[in-house]
């Protein structure tokens, strides 16, 4: 690991979490340069023709966070 950054491990937890929210935000706010393998864009595709074929098929966000919550997994 560079030298540069091994301050990084040094930092108190509360100040690695807001390092981490920060580099999110900031890779958050330019989604154009994210890449998208084309995996990604063949499964997003399968999904939406299953979903078009089937609209109630699919959970609300609400509903798939309980079902989550249900199974003993936090989020």
């Amino acid at each position: 690991m560079s030298t540069e950054f091994t301050q990084v491990f040094e930092l108190a937890l509360s100040e690695k979490l807001q390092l981490l929210e920060d580099l999110w935000d900031s890779i958050a706010s330019t989604p154009e340069q994210i890449p998208v393998l084309d995996w990604q864009k063949e499964e997003l595709a399968r999904r939406k023709i299953a979903y078009l074929k089937n609209p109630s098929s699919g959970s609300s966000w609400e509903a798939s966070k309980q079902r989550i919550r249900t199974q003993g997994h936090d989020i």
